[in-house]
């Protein structure tokens, strides 16, 4: 069960924030962001909206430290982004992996492991996880270069969750990933929440967002423009609809006979319809019960118990 708002302090707390990058000579050229503020609570998934150009990523990289804001206050985990006592609790995929090629997959995670000061076998336990986690076990001694743009997501969704952190920070995480990869990163990230982790999203796939998220904020140009619960944002309260169970076609001219009445004019209908994804899902799961050795990412195998265990303390 997810915390409730007000029991616990935010894990991310942003106040006014603004960015300005300035040229050679010290003149302001580009106001990145201005005056954004929000806040991220344990167990919530919080997704970060806009257009090319509208922040998110210069937003985000304020968040872990890599660039200083130019004006307001940032406190990560209840310290500033640059403490770096910080950084072990935090997890960070951004918008294109750098991953060394020649690297294979455990040693990727090994490496990434070793800067958490991991002991030795707890590297190797959670690589292990990780990589039936996101479907690469079979690939495990393959050079990451050699990686699709998919997979090599994967292996960065991996290393960004190797410290098992309590501020996940994902930018574009599904960039790349099948529709079925794509369900596995949401139901991944909605584990995480339901654990107390705080994860903060950015996307272009709006879809994805509504999927996994609590809450959400707009940008444009570096502002702030909408902010909000999913729910409160996006429902219609002015336009009820009515599910019925299965009815006789003598029953439902009854039923719109009854509604025309009261309403004056013929009520809308339509039928419910999965949804796309939903479909691929449901093929693809029946195509899977071939038994056929994967040539690229295989099925997941859950959530990684390291992960999937009690919340910090």
């Amino acid at each position: 069960m997810k915390p409730e708002a007000h029991e616990t302090p935010p894990v991310l707390r942003v106040e006014n924030a603004g960015k300005v990058f300035r040229d050679f000579w010290r003149r302001p050229r580009i106001r990145a962001v201005q005056d954004l503020s929000f806040e991220v609570r344990p167990g919530e998934v919080f997704g970060l909206l806009g257009p090319n150009g509208s922040g998110k990523s210069t937003t985000l990289k304020m968040i872990v430290g890599l660039l200083r804001p130019t004006e307001g206050r940032l406190h990560v985990l209840g310290a500033p982004p640059t403490d770096v006592s910080r950084k072990a609790r935090i997890g960070y995929l951004p918008e294109d992996s750098y991953l060394y090629p020649y690297l294979t997959c455990e040693e990727t995670l090994d490496f990434f492991g070793s800067l958490f000061r991991l002991p030795r076998a707890e590297r190797r336990a959670r690589t292990a996880q990780l990589l039936d986690m996101i479907g690469l076990r079979h690939a495990r001694r393959r050079p990451v270069g050699e990686f699709s743009k998919g997979m090599a997501r994967r292996i960065g969704l991996a290393q960004a969750l190797i410290n098992d952190p309590d501020l996940i920070i994902l930018d574009e995480p599904t960039s790349g990933l099948d529709p079925l990869g794509c369900r596995q990163v949401k139901d991944l990230i909605l584990t995480l929440a339901r654990r107390g982790k705080a994860v903060l999203l950015s996307s272009h796939l709006l879809a994805d967002i509504e999927d996994v998220c609590d809450r959400i904020a707009i940008l444009f140009n570096g502002r702030l423009q909408a902010i909000g619960s999913i729910r409160d944002l996006l429902e219609e309260r002015d336009r009820p609809r009515v599910t019925l169970p299965a009815v006789t076609p003598e029953q439902l001219r009854a039923i719109l006979a009854a509604l025309k009445a009261q309403l004056g004019r013929e009520p809308e209908l339509d039928y419910p319809r999965r949804n796309l994804e939903r479909f691929f899902l449901e093929t693809v799961a029946r195509a899977m019960n071939q038994d056929t050795e994967p040539s690229g990412a295989a099925p997941s195998e859950g959530v990684a118990p390291y992960l999937d265990g009690p919340p910090h303390a």
